[in-house]
């Protein structure tokens, strides 16, 4: 079977902080000039759709904001699905906060009020809110990401899965699902947005155990490349075996000569 889509992480793929890596501009040109629908992905949960296409659009790359979703996007849409009417409790970022606002979910920052807790990247995390994860008691209990570092302009950097690892370990209790890549919320969302089936996907990203787990689980082709968080001498021993391995976005050439060739 033939491509359709692609599933493109951001961070450490397309771009490091505000930096456009070398070549991926390149690369997301070859995907459309070959005839597939291009879905950014990121895990950082930050920021939504229209704000990532902002980003990319100053980078040079035009999209769509319903052609970009992040851990936020496929966090909403659980909740959505989940709590629509419920008061939730966020450890994370004001970022997230107003994705799920504007969403039409009900906030609380009242543990006792809480009927769930999601739980996600903060630089201002700290003792209280571990105090009021346990204050909320047993509730449904969500991670947006897993995470634990994510790379930067300065280096690698603590990310989600790092908090979320700390509440768990604090309340004795893990997460109820995580709601980021490589979940299923986080497949089918992007299956959604795309339309077409696993099987006509690609996926490419710079984490075997977020990135090409969400592909590999269900059957996409999926490309590691080597500009983000992992290198080759972790590739052996990885739960993931990468269909390519590229050095950049940029060569994604060589995987689509390969794939759409005539057999």
């Amino acid at each position: 079977m033939g491509l359709s889509g692609a599933i493109v992480d951001l961070d450490g793929t397309v771009y490091r902080g505000t930096e456009l890596l070398p070549g991926a501009a390149r690369g997301i040109d070859t995907l459309r000039t070959a005839g597939l629908e291009v879905l950014f992905f990121s895990n950082n949960p930050t920021k939504g759709g229209e704000e990532y296409a902002g980003d990319l659009t100053q980078l040079g790359i035009d999209v769509s904001p319903k052609r970009v979703c992040s851990a936020g996007t496929a966090s909403v849409r659980y909740l959505r699905s989940h709590h629509q009417t419920d008061e939730i409790l966020v450890i994370g970022s004001d970022g997230l906060r107003t994705q799920l606002r504007q969403a039409g979910l009900t906030l609380t920052t009242d543990p006792g009020a809480a009927e769930a807790v999601l739980v996600s990247w903060t630089d201002e995390f700290g003792y209280e809110d571990l105090q009021t994860a346990l204050d909320a008691g047993d509730v449904p209990f969500y991670g947006t990401d897993p995470d634990r570092t994510v790379p930067t302009e300065s280096g690698i950097a603590p990310g989600s899965g790092a908090i979320v690892d700390a509440v768990a370990a604090t309340i004795d209790s893990a997460p109820d699902a995580i709601l980021g890549k490589p979940s299923p919320v986080a497949r089918q969302l992007a299956l959604d947005r795309l339309g077409v089936s696993p099987e006509e996907c690609l996926v490419v990203g710079d984490r075997l155990d977020t990135d090409l787990a969400l592909g590999a689980q269900a059957g996409m082709t999926t490309v590691l490349v080597l500009s983000g968080v992992t290198d080759r001498n972790t590739i052996e021993d990885a739960p993931v075996d990468p269909d390519y391995v590229l050095p950049g976005l940029g060569g994604i050439e060589r995987v689509l000569e390969d794939r759409l060739s005539p057999s």
